[in-house]
């Protein structure tokens, strides 16, 4: 036999080795390309929600909102704000934030504004504050010193007081909206059953929460989104717009009375959603 067949004969189970090994390298590189194409990016971690009710409410006014954030994937903590100071209420709130694990979207609704302001203050786990129809004040000003800017906001007109005292023998007063008017004063576009029950269930502010003069504000460092609402009678459009404005806060308006997380709850939660997705 010709030794140059032998040769030939001699090389072709090797030849195919060679080849099989390409080939097998080939698949295991198309394989592993295509798994990588696959592979699941981390998704980001969305922020917790802490949602903050003012005076004459409470956690049940933020219903229809938290049921959207929910939905959407949001962890969300509906704080029970006491409502008997500014500085007490902020505490109650700083506490509360410090038992949530990673960063914090922190919203609020009348008064409650002035209790996130000193709450958040000072705070690495709060990346943005969000303000529904709610008071930005700032270092020394009060709910009450803010109200007064505004000779169009009714609240003087329609506040209850209800003498009070307090564990340490001192007298304050707690306010309530008259039942009576509470509806045209507070929620003029929410069902009038709806208003009805809000009147009857609304937790009353103290003297001292309304006229407490805020410490330096969170909105000074932390970035800030404001909801306005353009009917608002309790903290009229002007005055809000002021010190959304003073805060150089994002601000959206709203065709809304002052209970705004009852009546517009998906205006609300957008706002908090556009955050939300700046948090990194």
């Amino acid at each position: 036999m010709p030794r140059h067949s032998l040769y030939r004969r001699a090389r072709t189970p090797l030849a195919l080795t060679a080849t099989a090994a390409v080939a097998a390298g080939l698949v295991a590189t198309s394989v592993g390309s295509a798994n990588a194409a696959k592979a699941p990016h981390p998704q980001r971690v969305k922020p917790t929600v802490v949602l903050v009710h003012g005076a004459f409410a409470d956690s049940s006014s933020w219903n229809g909102v938290i049921k959207r954030l929910k939905k959407d994937g949001y962890p969300v903590v509906a704080a029970a704000n006491p409502l008997r100071s500014v500085s007490g209420d902020a505490a109650s709130v700083k506490n509360l934030l410090a038992s949530i694990e990673g960063p914090v979207v922190l919203a609020a609704h009348s008064y409650g504004g002035a209790v996130i302001s000193n709450a958040a203050a000072g705070s690495d786990k709060v990346k943005a504050l969000v303000y529904a129809d709610a008071f930005l004040p700032d270092k020394g000003e009060s709910a009450n010193d803010l109200a007064n800017k505004a000779p169009d906001s009714v609240i003087g007109k329609v506040l209850r007081p209800v003498p009070i005292t307090d564990p340490d023998g001192s007298k304050d007063v707690d306010l309530y909206i008259d039942q009576s008017r509470f509806r045209q004063a507070f929620g003029a576009d929410v069902p009038a059953a709806t208003a009805d029950l809000m009147a009857v269930t609304q937790r009353p502010g103290t003297g001292t929460a309304l006229n407490e003069p805020s410490g330096e504000p969170a909105w000074k460092t932390i970035p800030s989104w404001a909801l306005v609402g353009t009917n608002d009678r309790i903290i009229p459009q002007k005055l809000q717009v002021w010190m959304a404005e003073r805060a150089h806060a994002h601000i959206e308006k709203v065709r809304s009375s002052h209970a705004v997380t009852v009546s517009h709850p998906d205006a609300v939660t957008r706002v908090i959603e556009e955050a939300a997705r700046t948090v990194r």
